[in-house]
């Protein structure tokens, strides 16, 4: 059912996506699927990494590390934007099309009143991309 998962993920605040990582590895063994970890970074030095190369070289250690915890198969995708914050779902729906992504996992908070006036990222995605989107609440 589905080829290609995409989970984006924060490599600062990984720790607060260890369910949503924990789901799609079990959606990758049961579909025989692909996980592709997608994360967006700028061209600034962060807490993370100095550059994108660098980011690009976590990212993909990280996607490695997956692979050899759960046992799935992984890709890695690191993004570049120039305002990850105002970019994220146009960056991240792309990647979408770019990947050929069937379904989308997110890691998501629990709602608070800013989630009544701003959308989602999840629901972003849902609107803008072809891809089934699962959204994992951080438990």
């Amino acid at each position: 059912m589905y080829k290609r998962i995409m989970i984006p993920v924060d490599l600062a605040h990984v720790d607060k996506s260890e369910t949503a990582l924990a789901v799609v590895a079990d959606l990758a063994k049961h579909y025989d699927a692909t996980v592709t970890y997608v994360a967006i970074t700028s061209n600034v030095p962060s807490v993370i990494a100095h550059n994108p190369e660098e980011f690009a070289r976590k990212l993909a250690d990280f996607a490695e590390e997956q692979a050899a915890r759960h046992g799935h198969r992984t890709a890695a995708q690191s993004v570049v934007s120039q305002d990850p914050a105002v970019d994220l779902d146009k960056k991240l729906a792309r990647t979408v099309d770019e990947i050929g992504a069937d379904l989308i996992v997110m890691a998501t908070h629990i709602p608070n009143m800013a989630d009544m006036l701003l959308p989602s990222h999840g629901g972003a995605l849902a609107r803008h991309t072809d891809a089934s989107v699962f959204l994992v609440r951080a438990r």
